[in-house]
């Protein structure tokens, strides 16, 4: 059986879309890592995109057995048939999911925590980074096969920034962020007068 854990993400929703998603065999050997740009789309859209890509890959390299590991509750539960897909966008990807995975000798999903997807995230969001050309740390194909993980990126340094907070909405002094990043604010008390 491989196991693969697949993100997908939007910056905007529908803003600019990617996926990303690592293969592994049941021990823990990396098949393949999957990543690709979507243009403007969905996050449920790129979810999709992700489970579709790993079902294809699998279906290419002739295994019978898939374990999908996503953070999309909404995904994970249609797959399930415990929930209905409502939306017109999606049914013909949830369709064509239905259709592939039909073709395998068996086939699980689990929701996991986005904690529990760390790598298909960082990918999904590389691929969101090239397409919106900034430069992603490490250049990966759709296709790309490894046989070891790659080294973990740095962490990024940190940027303050100041503001202040009017009616539940924090505005900057100075500066501005991009959109589809995540902040952290750290609340300090002004002892001016």
């Amino acid at each position: 059986m491989v196991i693969a854990h697949c993100d997908g993400g939007s910056r905007g929703n529908p803003g600019p879309a990617g996926f990303g998603a690592v293969i592994e065999d049941q021990n823990g050997r990396i098949l393949a890592r999957l990543s690709e740009y979507l243009g403007k789309r969905t996050n449920n859209y790129a979810e999709y995109s992700a489970l579709l890509a790993v079902l294809a890959w699998t279906l290419e390299h002739r295994h019978t057995k898939l374990r999908v590991v996503a953070d999309s509750e909404l995904m994970v539960k249609q797959m399930q048939g415990k929930y209905k897909v409502n939306s017109p966008d999606l049914r013909p990807l949830w369709e064509e999911a239905r259709r592939r995975a039909n073709k395998l000798e068996r086939f699980e999903i689990a929701h996991t925590l986005r904690g529990g997807n760390r790598d298909a995230d960082r990918l999904a969001n590389e691929a969101m980074d090239r397409g919106m050309g900034r430069a992603p740390t490490a250049e990966l194909s759709s296709s790309r096969t490894a046989t070891r993980p790659s080294p973990q990126k740095p962490p990024q340094p940190r940027q303050v920034l100041e503001g202040f907070v009017k009616n539940g909405v924090v505005h900057l002094i100075d500066g501005e962020l991009p959109d589809g990043i995540f902040v952290r604010v750290i609340r300090e008390e002004s002892s001016g007068s």
